[in-house]
């Protein structure tokens, strides 16, 4: 009796161990900044980083600093992300923080051959950053290829001046040209394997861009502000949505903003477009042919420097540089707001994490 009541015990745990497929075992958590909203802010003294839990119940602020206790430095540009680490453009600063991505520990730094850094896009474990280089000099911007093992830049390629987002799509790299503290209206095409460029002529001042579920590169250029030779301001070129065909790298289609109407921010969801005019956001197909004529929201921000779309909500950064900044959450469907967090100063990006 007794060597039957072991057998069976022992049958009993090797059905227990076998039913406990591994997709059933509770994932640990990767670090205190996991599942929740990433905002960055330029900052005036020094750039910092805010993390907002998804239930909007938690709101930590200057966690880079809480975690290593050190400063960022300014400007806080962007971020980019990986499935491990952050990598935090501090352009003024001419380098490239790496953080783990969930804990925002410190892994190291990117601090050579960098020169007013800007946005960078991760291809194949290889970074790819714009820069702006000299102010002073619009000859000699270009984007840095960068070996993410290694933290150091490998080599760089020349493009026109004032280089800022940057996309891939098909082997090839798609930059915008918003002119850095002059103006620009190109797009320069890289093919990654031989680093060859050539350009695509937009709107002026082209700065968002994505790639939509087509294929196509849609890019927001927001027009140019025109003075006299006193400086004197005398109106604004047309904004542009243009969508680029990323097989010929020509353009496809233009939709051009009524005459002082000049959006800054875009972003895409779901095949939709949404952007702003002031402090108000409209939302469009992106196969539309045509313009909307209502907003979707009004945010009633004083500085809208920042917007994204995730699921049913639009998130908004009204900026204070010389205080913290607000993040505002609207619902999708009704407009309405539904909560509101307290942001970096200078507040400028949202990222899910």
């Amino acid at each position: 009796m007794k060597i039957s009541k072991f057998l069976l015990s022992i049958f009993l745990l090797s059905v227990l161990f076998v039913s406990c497929d591994d997709d059933d075992e509770p994932q640990l958590p990767k670090g205190d900044y996991e599942n929740g909203i990433i905002i960055s802010g330029e900052g005036v003294a020094t750039g910092s980083v805010y993390f907002v839990s998804d239930d909007y119940v938690t709101t930590e602020s200057l966690i880079y600093k809480n975690v290593n206790g050190a400063d960022l430095g300014v400007y806080l540009q962007s971020i980019s992300f990986d499935d491990d680490y952050a990598y935090i453009i501090v352009d003024n600063q001419n380098t490239i923080v790496v953080v783990d991505r969930y804990t925002f520990e410190y892994v190291g730094e990117i601090t050579t051959d960098l020169i007013l850094p800007r946005y960078m896009v991760i291809e194949d474990g290889i970074g790819y950053a714009t820069n702006w280089g000299s102010t002073y000099d619009a000859t000699d911007d270009f984007v840095a290829v960068i070996d993410l093992d290694a933290f150091e830049v490998t080599s760089t390629i020349p493009v026109g001046n004032g280089p800022e987002r940057i996309v891939e799509e098909n082997g090839k790299l798609y930059v915008s040209h918003k002119g850095a503290w002059s103006t620009n209206n190109i797009v320069t095409v890289i093919d990654i394997d031989t680093q060859a460029t050539s350009e695509i002529t937009v709107g002026d001042n082209p700065d968002e861009l994505f790639v939509n579920n087509s294929g196509d590169l849609v890019v927001l250029s927001e027009g140019r502000t025109i003075y006299d030779e006193n400086w004197n301001w005398l109106g604004q070129t047309d904004a542009v949505i243009t969508t680029i065909d990323t097989n010929s790298d020509t353009v496809s289609s233009e939709l051009a903003f009524p005459s002082g109407s000049n959006p800054s921010l875009m972003v895409e969801d779901d095949s939709y477009i949404y952007y702003n005019l002031g402090s108000s956001i409209y939302k469009m197909d992106v196969s539309a042919t045509s313009l909307p004529t209502t907003a979707l929201l009004e945010t009633e921000a004083a500085y809208l420097y920042g917007l994204e779309v995730e699921d049913d909500s639009v998130y908004t950064l009204d900026a204070n540089f010389s205080g913290e900044s607000k993040m505002n959450v609207f619902s999708l469907s009704t407009g309405a707001k539904t909560n509101t967090t307290a942001a970096p100063v200078g507040a400028s990006k949202i990222y899910f994490n």
